[in-house]
């Protein structure tokens, strides 16, 4: 798996490791900590959610502009790592408005955690296109050496680009494994020496009283089951005060293992960075004189290039928007119908790594075989493939919704136990999770890495920090929209919010393979 590789491949593998570790600590619960913390409607978090975000991979865009300017990757790499330490220091910090329901303080705190998430998409800009462009270009010249040794070997070169992308994405996964136990186990741990027991729905309800006093059903039946026998209990408003507070609490020290993650990734950065070759790097050379036939077909296989790169593009954007469901739809899912007693709703975003971790070696063996056979599958065919598995993720969670007959995440929070009961409605067990993240991993396998892949073949070689950023800024633009998953999951019965991303993984399948052939055409 890791043999005739560039050197460079496995430290910056390492580096991003360190980084997405980090990150997904974060990321595991960002949604649900805006919701309990702030006490935010889903709808209103996932807005939030969905801002930051984009910010996240739109400024990936220029990070990317920034090194291509500078010539300075390196750099502008080094300063991401720091800008993001600087972000998950400020997000670490516990601080709480003595009304937790609003007022200027719960504001003031509020643009503060806004602002601290945008150092982080700050700093992840200019870290993340940046290192996947350094890896891009090993790859380059790996392929130039292969070349002087024969068009056999140059092929064989060519074939482990694909490969080596999939490597890397297995790096940034086992950060990703472990990250989304990291917060909830905390909180878990300081609930419980405040002599409080973890519940998903006790933040929300707590905010709910502070705002308007009332003593519902829902609310008794499980804050009798929030609190351990030797909690103090004194009256409802206290405990609604001080569960928020506590709950919360636990996921901001957690945000400082993000930090040690940060400088951890910049020291590996640091000590292997004289391996990392510097994309578009000038050089000085003697001055070409191109006639302008030349020069007019070279213009045209750069437009070529650019134009089958925004066709890929656009059918990112859409998978991005479906898969980034995990930390928007499918998070409040698994609070809302997953049985979740012994394991907290965030913890099971770790199903996405372990799957990536599992299943690639098993992909790339079925990539590497059907290769051998001369059967190989194209890049763009690959992604195409991917959305179409996508698609059965949604598929598989319409037709679990349909036949429990589940109505809107709202309606079905706000029914007590007794009116679940004469209703017929019941949370279904993890395995649905289990299989909805197994066909949404498997896609994301066909189109994440292989996405990183594509663009590192067709980018114009002056422009390819700029193009992994115009690949970030698709992303980005799928990101900035994925709210609506909330915003459907609880207007409608959940079936609905299902099947739009079913349609939408449908109609790109078939649109990206309308342009396969031509796709193929171009990046050979």
């Amino acid at each position: 798996m890791f043999k005739n590789h560039p050197k460079g491949l496995i430290p910056a593998a390492l580096a991003n490791m360190g980084e997405r570790f980090g990150y997904y600590i974060m990321n595991a619960v960002l949604l649900l900590f805006l919701v309990s913390k702030f006490g935010l409607p889903d709808g209103v978090a996932g807005i939030i959610y969905s801002v930051f975000y984009f910010g996240i991979y739109v400024l990936s865009l220029v990070g990317g502009i920034i090194a291509d300017k500078t010539q300075n990757y390196n750099k502008t790499i080094q300063w991401g790592l720091i800008i993001m330490s600087i972000g998950y220091v400020f997000l670490a910090l516990p601080l709480f408005s003595p009304n937790l329901t609003g007022g200027s303080e719960w504001w003031t705190i509020l643009i503060f955690t806004c602002f601290a998430l945008l150092l982080i998409a700050f700093g992840n800009g200019l870290f993340k296109g940046n290192l996947q462009a350094i890896v891009g270009k090993m790859y380059d010249e790996f392929e130039a050496e292969a070349a002087k040794e024969g068009p056999a070997t140059l092929k064989e070169a060519q074939e482990k680009r694909d490969a080596g992308f999939q490597i890397f994405y297995v790096f940034i996964n086992i950060g990703g494994l472990v990250a989304p136990f990291v917060a909830p186990l905390l909180r878990q741990w300081w609930l419980n020496k405040h002599h409080l027991v973890y519940n998903s729905d006790m933040a929300s309800l707590a905010h709910q009283f502070i705002t308007d006093g009332q003593l519902t059903q829902k609310f008794e039946e499980t804050l009798t089951a929030s609190m351990q026998a030797t909690y103090n209990f004194v009256d409802h408003l206290s405990f609604c005060q001080d569960y928020i507070t506590v709950f919360n609490q636990g996921i901001h020290y957690s945000f400082f293992a993000s930090v040690a993650a940060m400088l951890i990734s910049l020291i590996i950065f640091l000590a292997t960075k004289h391996m990392f070759p510097q994309p578009a790097k000038k050089e000085a050379s003697a001055v070409v004189n191109y006639t302008a036939e030349e020069k007019q077909a070279m213009a045209k296989e750069i437009k070529q290039r650019m134009a089958a790169l925004f066709a890929v593009l656009g059918i990112a954007i859409f998978f991005w928007l479906s898969f980034h469901q995990n930390g928007q739809s499918l998070s409040v899912f698994a609070r809302d119908f997953i049985r979740t007693d012994s394991i907290a709703p965030e913890i099971w975003q770790a199903l996405n790594p372990f799957f990536v971790i599992v299943l690639t070696p098993l992909v790339m063996w079925l990539f590497g075989a059907l290769a051998r056979k001369g059967k190989a599958i194209s890049t763009p065919r690959k992604i195409a493939l991917g959305m179409a598995i996508a698609g059965c993720a949604y598929l598989f969670l319409m037709i679990v919704s349909m036949e429990n007959g589940y109505p809107s995440g709202t309606d079905f929070r706000a029914m007590n136990t007794e009116e679940l009961a004469v209703a017929g409605l019941a949370k279904e067990g993890p395995w649905v999770l289990l299989v909805t993240y197994f066909f949404l991993t498997v896609a994301e396998l066909f189109i994440s890495p292989l996405g990183l892949s594509f663009v590192s073949k067709v980018a114009p070689r002056h422009m390819v920090g700029l193009c992994q950023g115009l690949w970030l800024g698709a992303t980005a633009i799928g990101n900035l929209f994925i709210w609506v998953g909330p915003v459907m999951y609880n207007a409608w019965p959940i079936q609905y919010c299902w099947a739009v991303f079913f349609g939408i993984c449908l109609i790109s399948m078939s649109v990206m393979l309308g342009m396969v052939k031509w796709l193929e055409k171009v990046a050979c």
